[in-house]
């Protein structure tokens, strides 16, 4: 059993995204539809821009599939940007007379800047292509796969939006648990069918009201969106190495997609504020059913980096997108004069399609954990290898 393992390529206006997943087992089911489903999601939402409406993502599996079954080889997708015709010119792999306008004003908030300083790229398109978030679609692309992995073990994602710009929903897994006026399994079922992945219906409306006033100005909004991974087993991750621990992990790989600026599991900040007896999850004992429980979840399903069986509960902040149509000052890196940034087809709000990224991170993250744990070399041995524990552990 190989580690799970992933490598993209690609650039924003560039021919196609290209994904590599390694560690796959063999003897999955998979196909190209599991894998557009999970794209469909991540181009919904209110105030995305106008390439959602140019691309409908789908990948194209190229390798390590046969007959609708995993091989256990490495499986390569491909995700064509549809957009490429009107950029063959500006994003040519080979050298080319034409002239090009380059794009030298830095936008404050993106990789611009920084990215040109470090790779000494005069032309800042160089940077702004991969710094895009037009990379997360073949993130989710694999993390569907991932998904599927965790499906194999009953282990489900979901997510929804709990805040955008000031508007926050009082919804959260702690109302989740404790409540039960949402069953876990339709979180889900009810973001996908709001325009901004919110499970209240009167916040939605004032959601997208602040992002057509967000709009309307010239301006972005960002917001909260929570990740919730449920029937994880006890015991992934490590307390032993540092960068085996589980919460760590989550943390790091959220922190990665494009900008996000915070992470917290479970109560995280909240915890900060309070006595450590209100923060502590009390561990219980169902003699009937012969299993460990918590009365709360305030740890977010992880105790010294590993699962402890509670549903993990992840947040994740987005800051507001950097491009924004009334831009702020900047700098010509070429003349050094004062000018305003340069502007970037762009969303307005992209919190919803986060929540969506955020699921298929997470699933990425579990996925290799989980086989970590119980590795084999097909889904037989792995499901094989979990029953066994499960026994034991009871």
């Amino acid at each position: 059993m190989s580690q799970l393992r992933f490598l993209t390529a690609g650039e924003s206006h560039g021919q196609a995204l290209i994904g590599i997943l390694e560690g796959v087992p063999a003897g999955l089911f998979l196909s190209e539809d599991d894998i557009a489903r999970e794209l469909r999601r991540r181009q919904m939402g209110y105030g995305r821009g106008q390439r959602m409406k140019i691309e409908s993502d789908r990948a194209r599996i190229l390798s390590g599939v046969r007959f609708g079954k995993t091989l256990g080889s490495p499986i390569a997708l491909k995700i064509e940007n549809k957009d490429w015709k009107h950029w063959q010119t500006k994003m040519s792999v080979a050298e080319i007379a034409d002239e090009i306008n380059e794009v030298t004003v830095p936008r404050p908030g993106h990789a611009d800047f920084a990215g040109a300083i470090k790779y000494r790229h005069r032309d800042l398109r160089n940077v702004l292509e991969r710094a895009s978030a037009r990379e997360t679609a073949m993130r989710v692309a694999l993390g569907a796969i991932a998904k599927k992995i965790l499906a194999e073990v009953n282990i489900l994602i979901v997510s929804h939006v709990v805040q955008i710009h000031s508007i926050k929903s009082s919804i959260s897994a702690a109302e989740i648990q404790r409540d039960q006026k949402i069953e876990w399994e339709l979180v889900n079922e009810i973001a996908d069918d709001s325009p901004v992945r919110c499970l209240t219906k009167k916040l939605e409306a004032e959601m997208m009201a602040r992002i057509d006033e967000a709009k309307a100005a010239g301006d972005t909004v960002g917001g909260v969106f929570e990740v919730a991974a449920l029937n994880v087993p006890v015991g992934l991750g490590s307390y032993a190495h540092w960068d085996r621990k589980l919460d760590g992990r989550i943390a790091g790989a959220l922190m990665s997609i494009p900008a996000i600026k915070g992470v917290e599991i479970g109560w995280g900040f909240e915890a900060a504020a309070r006595f450590g007896s209100e923060v502590h999850d009390p561990i219980c004992f169902d003699g009937a059913k012969k299993i460990y429980f918590r009365s709360s979840n305030h740890a977010g399903g992880i105790e010294g980096g590993v699962s402890n069986g509670m549903p993990i509960v992840v947040r994740a902040a987005m800051k507001p997108i950097s491009t924004l149509m009334k831009p702020l000052d900047s700098v010509d890196m070429i003349s050094q004069e004062k000018t305003p940034a340069h502007i970037e087809r762009s969303d307005v709000c992209a919190v919803p399609a986060a929540s969506v990224i955020g699921e298929a991170i997470l699933a990425l993250v579990l996925a290799e954990a989980f086989l970590e744990k119980f590795g084999g070399d097909s889904v037989t041995e792995i499901r094989e290898a979990y029953e066994r524990w499960q026994q034991k552990s009871r």
